[in-house]
């Protein structure tokens, strides 16, 4: 910034005693042109409003609890082979495949990162949010810590994580919908489960059939007016007590049948079981509660 001399008059040329002024950083003489001086540079790091941990990082993708590194590893990327020659593309080659041996210190470490691109594939295909994506790579992190992977599938425990993550957020996904977007077997989660609710405790309680309701009226297009009757018939069957030991999804897909046939909704058992992938024998069940429930009543 130009500053003004002690006699209150602008600066001028030390040459020539042209005016001067600013232009790209620089103090520059109008009339000759000669450089008198540079303004000064803010070297220091940028800062923004937000006071989260990456804040300060002035390059690069945030970090990650989704990587095995968080992401801060390097990669030797592929150039377009005109800029370098042909020994230096070997080269980069020969460097590239060593940088991609030594990216794995451990067997952990490999498995680890199988297992979070398993994770990622599998919350992508189910729309998940990132927190369940984070949260069941943080998961798997603690079952291998704990030595839980021993004689189970790597795969298994990847779509076992996704699930109870599911279950502990109250998202509606069943075992088989996490099965179908994983490369993992019903057994092998089932196995992975099972192991990690008995050696860790996790903090998941019986699936409320009201998750349900909202997907499968959507599905079905039923409406809001019976997803709401549907919600009142399952804290009906709540205080009534007559909840527990029944399939939560056929519970769910019962309630909405009763509802719909209360306000002359076409919808029928058939679809109700393809949705929720259940049998009618399961459906009747509830409704021969809903049924006691409207003669008490």
């Amino acid at each position: 910034m130009l500053k003004i001399g002690e006699n209150g008059c602008p600066p001028v040329c030390s040459e020539c005693e042209g005016n001067l002024r600013e232009s790209n950083a620089e103090i520059v003489c109008s009339d000759c042109g000669l450089v008198v001086g540079s303004t000064e540079l803010d070297m220091s790091p940028k800062r923004s409003n937000s006071d989260t941990e990456s804040s300060d990082r002035r390059t690069g993708a945030p970090m990650t609890d989704a990587r095995h590194d968080r992401g801060l590893s390097t990669k030797i990327g592929y150039g377009t082979g005109i800029e370098v020659s042909g020994s230096k593309q070997r080269q980069f080659a020969r460097l590239r495949r060593q940088h991609n041996r030594a990216r794995f210190p451990s067997k952990r470490e490999r498995n680890k990162v199988y297992a979070y691109t398993d994770i990622r594939q599998s919350t992508s295909a189910l729309e998940l949010p990132d927190s369940v994506r984070d949260q069941a790579c943080a998961l798997f992190d603690s079952a291998q810590s704990a030595d839980l992977l021993y004689g189970r599938s790597i795969e298994g425990f990847a779509a076992a994580v996704v699930y109870a993550v599911c279950r502990m957020q109250s998202l509606a996904r069943t075992r088989s919908e996490v099965v179908s977007a994983s490369s993992a077997t019903i057994d092998e989660l089932n196995a992975a489960y099972d192991a990690m609710n008995r050696e860790l405790g996790l903090p998941v309680g019986p699936i409320d059939p009201r998750e349900y309701l909202a997907r499968y009226a959507s599905s079905l297009d039923l409406g809001i007016a019976v997803e709401n009757s549907a919600q009142e018939k399952v804290g009906a069957l709540r205080d009534a007590h007559l909840i527990g030991g029944k399939n939560p999804r056929g519970v769910a897909a019962a309630c909405l049948y009763q509802a719909a046939q209360d306000v002359s909704v076409g919808v029928t058992q058939e679809a109700l079981t393809e949705v929720a992938d259940i049998s009618r024998l399961t459906i009747r069940s509830t409704l021969s509660d809903l049924e006691s429930l409207g003669a008490d009543d």
